[in-house]
C-alpha cells in the first residue's frame, strides 16, 4: 500500500493530484443527468417486466407438461395446451422444460441480490406460500459473486476519509464471504485488534431501493391477481427489512442492543461495534474466532461438551425471543460460532425481530403450552394473536389446530417432533383459514429450526421439549418474580397518579350528569317510534328509486315517493 505524492503542476504550481480532482468533479458535473434516476428505474422496470412475463408463460408450460396422459388426449384442456404451444418461442430454451417452482427460483437468481433476498425470506412463508414453492427457494444462492478488491477499497476510503493504511496494518483481499448486499474482509487495526469490515457492495443501496419501489407497483397487481397469497403484504413486510440491511449502522445498533440484553451472561457473546471505523456502508466489529456446529472437531467432542454448549444455545435462543422480545431473524448454522471455553457467538445481526410487550407475553404463553403438551391453552393463545382476513374462517382454524396438535403430540412419543415444524404448519393452517400472522412469527420459527437442527446434529435423541421446557419455565419465573411485578407496578405509577388526581372531578362530573337525568321530567320524543318511521320512509324512497330504474310505470313510482315523503313528514318532531 503505497503513499501517493503530490507533484506540482510546472503551470500554475498546483498540485496535479488536486487539479485531476478538479478536472474529474468538472466532467461528473457536465455529465450530470436529472433524468439519470428514472431512466434506470424505467430499464429496471422493463428488465423485470420482462422476467415476470415469462414465468407466467413458463407457468402455463410446466402447468401443461404436469396433466395428464388422459387429459392430453384429443380436445381435452385445449386451450391451455393451445397458449402453451404459442407461448413456448418466447420462454428461455434453459428455463421453460424446467418445473415452476424451479421457473422461479432461477428468474429470481436472474433479478439479482434484491430479488435473491425476496426468495430467502418467502421461503420462510409457508403459512401463505404452498409447500412446493418454499421448499425450493430455499435453495437460493447464499454465496454470490465477489466484489474485486480495489471497489472495496475503495468503498472504504471513501467512507472513512483516508487512506486504508492509516486504520488498518492489513485488510484481506481474500473475503470472508460474499453475501447479495455485503462482503467481508478480515483486517487488523493499528492498534493491533482483529476486526471484520463489512462492506456494502457498489451500487446495491440505489438497486434494492428501485427494486422494491417497483416490487410495490408490483405488489399492487399481484394483489388483484393472487390475493389469497397476499403479495402486497409479502412485499410491504420484504420492503421494510432489507432497507434496514442496506444500512450498516442499523446493524451496529442490533450488536449493541444484543450485547446490553445479554450483559449478565458472560458465555453468550455479539461483536464488539468500534463506531470510529463504522459508517453507513462499512461496519467495523470484532472478529469471533470459533467453530460452526457442523464442524468436525465439535462432532467428535465428548457428550458432556455437547450437552453443555446445546444448553447454552437453547437459553439463549428462546430468551431472545420470549424474554427479551428481540431476535435474530437471519440465524442459521454459519450465524453461530463456538468459542473457545465454550462460549456461544452471534454473529451477522442485520436482520432482527421485534415482538411488541403484548405479543412477547402471548407469544411466551403460546411457547410453554407447547412444551408442556397443553393443547387448549396452546390453541388459545395462537388464535389470540391471529388476524382475521375477509371470509376468515377463526372457528375452523382453531379446530384444525387442535386436531394438528393431537397429532403432533402422538409422533412425540415416538421420538419424532419438531416445534419449529409444528408452528410453521399451525400458521400454514392458518392461511387456509383466512387467519393471518405477523411476520415476525415466521422469522421466529426460522430460529426455532436452526435451534433443533444443531441440537440433533449434536446429539439425535435430545429432547427438545424437555430442554426448552427447563429455559421457558425460568422467563415465566422471572417474569412473575415479586420484583418483576412490583418493577411493572412502579412502571405504570405515572399513568395511575394522573388518574388518582383526576377521580374526584371525575367523580362529581358523573354524579352531577346522574342527578340532572334523575330529576329531569321533560317528556323524551319516542326513539323506537322515530326509527321506525325513518326506516319506512326510507323504504318507500328506496322502492321509488328501483322502480324508475326498472322502467316501471309512472303512477306506481309517484305513490311510492309521495307515502315516503309523507313518512318523513309527520315524522319530524316539533321543535320545543
Amino acid at each position: 500500500m503505497s503513499n501517493h505524492k503530490k507533484e506540482a503542476d510546472s503551470n500554475n504550481g498546483i498540485p496535479k493530484e488536486s487539479s485531476e480532482e478538479d478536472r474529474h468533479a468538472s466532467g461528473r458535473r457536465s455529465n450530470f443527468d436529472p433524468l439519470a434516476p428514472y431512466k434506470s428505474l424505467v430499464r429496471r422496470l422493463f428488465q423485470i417486466h420482462r422476467h415476470v412475463a415469462g414465468l407466467f408463460m413458463g407457468g402455463i408450460i410446466a402447468y401443461v407438461a404436469s396433466l395428464s396422459k388422459e387429459r392430453k388426449k384429443r380436445l381435452r384442456s385445449f386451450p391451455s395446451r393451445f397458449t402453451a404451444f404459442l407461448v413456448r418461442p418466447f420462454v428461455k430454451r434453459e428455463l421453460r422444460n424446467l418445473p415452476f417452482p424451479v421457473q422461479l427460483r432461477r428468474r429470481l437468481e436472474l433479478l439479482g441480490p434484491t430479488y435473491i433476498k425476496l426468495g430467502q425470506i418467502l421461503s420462510l412463508r409457508q403459512d401463505i406460500l404452498p409447500k412446493i414453492i418454499t421448499a425450493e427457494l430455499k435453495n437460493l444462492l447464499y454465496n454470490l459473486p465477489q466484489v474485486p478488491f480495489e471497489s472495496i477499497r475503495s468503498i472504504i476510503e471513501s467512507n472513512l476519509r483516508g487512506k486504508l493504511e492509516d486504520f488498518f496494518i492489513t485488510v484481506d483481499e481474500e473475503p470472508l464471504g460474499s453475501a447479495s448486499i455485503a462482503q467481508t474482509h478480515r483486517a487488523v487495526t493499528l492498534d493491533g485488534k482483529i476486526v471484520v469490515l463489512k462492506v456494502i457492495k457498489p451500487g446495491i443501496r440505489d438497486t434494492v431501493e428501485t427494486d422494491i419501489i417497483l416490487l410495490r407497483w408490483l405488489g399492487h397487481f399481484l394483489n388483484w391477481v393472487i390475493p389469497q397469497y397476499q403479495p402486497r403484504r409479502l412485499i410491504r413486510e420484504f420492503g421494510s427489512y432489507t432497507i434496514k440491511e442496506v444500512e450498516m449502522e442499523n446493524e451496529a445498533d442490533n450488536a449493541e442492543i444484543f450485547k446490553a440484553n445479554f450483559s449478565d451472561v458472560d458465555y453468550i457473546r455479539f461483536p464488539e461495534i468500534y463506531r470510529e471505523y463504522s459508517t453507513r456502508d462499512v461496519l467495523c466489529m470484532e472478529f469471533l474466532e470459533g467453530i460452526t456446529p457442523d464442524s468436525i472437531e465439535l462432532s467428535e467432542a465428548s457428550p458432556d461438551r455437547k450437552q453443555k454448549i446445546l444448553d447454552r444455545g437453547a437459553e439463549a435462543i428462546i430468551r431472545m425471543l420470549y424474554k427479551d422480545g428481540f431476535f435474530h431473524a437471519d440465524l442459521h448454522p454459519g450465524n453461530l460460532m463456538i468459542m473457545s471455553d465454550d462460549k456461544i457467538g452471534f454473529i451477522d445481526l442485520g436482520m432482527v425481530g421485534r415482538f411488541e410487550e403484548r405479543t412477547r407475553r402471548r407469544m411466551l404463553y403460546y411457547f410453554h403450552a407447547l412444551v408442556s403438551g397443553d393443547i387448549e391453552g396452546a390453541t388459545r393463545n395462537l388464535a389470540a394473536m391471529a388476524r382475521v382476513g375477509k371470509n376468515g374462517d377463526p372457528n375452523g382454524f382453531r379446530r384444525s389446530v387442535t386436531d394438528l396438535l393431537r397429532r403432533f403430540y402422538q409422533h412425540a412419543s415416538y421420538g419424532d417432533f419438531s416445534l419449529g415444524q409444528l408452528i410453521i404448519n399451525s400458521l400454514a393452517i392458518g392461511g387456509r383459514h383466512r387467519v393471518f400472522f405477523p411476520v415476525e412469527m415466521t422469522l421466529m420459527t426460522k430460529a426455532l429450526i436452526t435451534y433443533e437442527g444443531v441440537g440433533k446434529m449434536l446429539n439425535p435423541k435430545i429432547d427438545i421439549p424437555a430442554l426448552s421446557r427447563k429455559h421457558a419455565l425460568k422467563i415465566f419465573q422471572d417474569q412473575f418474580h415479586p420484583a418483576s411485578i412490583a418493577q411493572e407496578l412502579w412502571r405504570g405509577t405515572p399513568e395511575l397518579i394522573d388518574v388518582l388526581m383526576r377521580l374526584p372531578r371525575i367523580t362529581a362530573d358523573s354524579l352531577n350528569h346522574l342527578e340532572d337525568t334523575l330529576t329531569d321530567r321533560t317528556p323524551k320524543p319516542d326513539s323506537i317510534q322515530n326509527l321506525s318511521g325513518s326506516i319506512m320512509s326510507g323504504a318507500f324512497v328506496l322502492a321509488g328509486t328501483l322502480a324508475v330504474v326498472q322502467g316501471g310505470p309512472w303512477p306506481l313510482w309517484s305513490v311510492l315517493f309521495l307515502i315516503g315523503f309523507l313518512f318523513f313528514l309527520f315524522n319530524k318532531q316539533p321543535k320545543s
